[in-house]
């Protein structure tokens, strides 16, 4: 039989690949219970375990709790009655009380598709606020260590291939910021063939070139209301011009969206924050 994995040494390496996790703890245990107080149970996106906080019906629940930890990127505690007027299907008579926290221990990923100088800015401030970082770009010298020594990761290739490697990217955060039209274009219907469902997609830009890559790839098939769904410009609407500027108020939407559930709603003149946005 194999040597199951240590849970820390699971969960570090989750981190490092960017795999979303939640981790199960039995804070408190009263009375007869299977779950005891600090056991640990890794819960990883798809479902799968690894340790236990106490098997059976509560375990499930367990399960059940993290995945949406997961979904939501906050803690939560529940307690559960281990008895039959509680849990009526369950066949526990032990009489127990156990209080389980979950809480998510693998932080949103920060996919950045162009590895220009708004990419290199939004890195640094990540950073600072605990995201993980992956930049890519067509170009290596946009899209290595060297150029971002800060990231968690690079990756120099095909916008498809970019994509590919986040894809279905349900916990991460996609944001577009290639050096031009053409390549945003490219890497959107890379994005869309992936049937990428990220936290949050978004396209530096004005609402004028939105408007004219969304008419193009509407022609081309793309689904009208995903392209509606696109955040164009991306950003809190500080008025920012510098590249600075621009990631700190992309950044600032992504902590809004991660602490509070909820973008920003872009505001009229948002756009206007930046030269190249025309």
């Amino acid at each position: 039989m194999p040597v199951q994995p240590d849970i820390y040494e699971e969960i570090v390496r989750m981190r490092q690949a960017g795999s979303p996790a939640a981790l199960c703890t039995v804070l408190l245990a009263r009375g007869s219970t299977p779950g005891k107080d600090a056991m640990k149970m890794l819960v990883r996106g798809d479902g799968s375990t690894l340790g236990s906080v106490g098997g059976g019906c509560v375990e499930a629940d367990a399960v059940n709790m993290a995945l949406q930890v997961i979904a939501d990127d906050r803690a939560q505690t529940c307690s559960f009655r281990l008895n039959q007027k509680d849990l009526p299907e369950s066949g526990l008579i032990c009489g127990g009380q156990v209080t389980i926290l979950a809480e998510p221990v693998v932080p949103p990923v920060l996919v950045l598709l162009g590895g220009g100088h708004v990419a290199g800015a939004a890195v640094r401030l990540a950073r600072e606020c605990g995201l993980r970082t992956l930049v890519c770009d067509t170009r290596e010298e946009y899209a290595s260590k060297l150029a971002h020594p800060q990231a968690d990761a690079t990756f120099a290739g095909a916008w498809d291939d970019a994509v590919a490697s986040v894809a279905p990217a349900e916990h991460h955060y996609l944001v577009v910021v290639t050096r031009g039209h053409k390549d945003d274009a490219e890497a959107l219907r890379a994005i869309w063939g992936r049937k990428c469902r990220p936290k949050y997609l978004g396209m530096i830009g004005s609402k004028a070139k939105k408007a004219t890559l969304d008419r193009i790839l509407a022609d081309e098939g793309v689904d009208p209301e995903w392209l509606a769904s696109i955040r164009t410009p991306i950003g809190l609407p500080i008025g920012g011009r510098s590249s600075g500027e621009i990631a700190l108020s992309l950044v600032a939407e992504l902590v809004r969206l991660r602490r509070l559930g909820e973008p920003a709603e872009a505001q009229e003149g948002q756009e206007k924050r930046h030269p190249s946005a025309v």
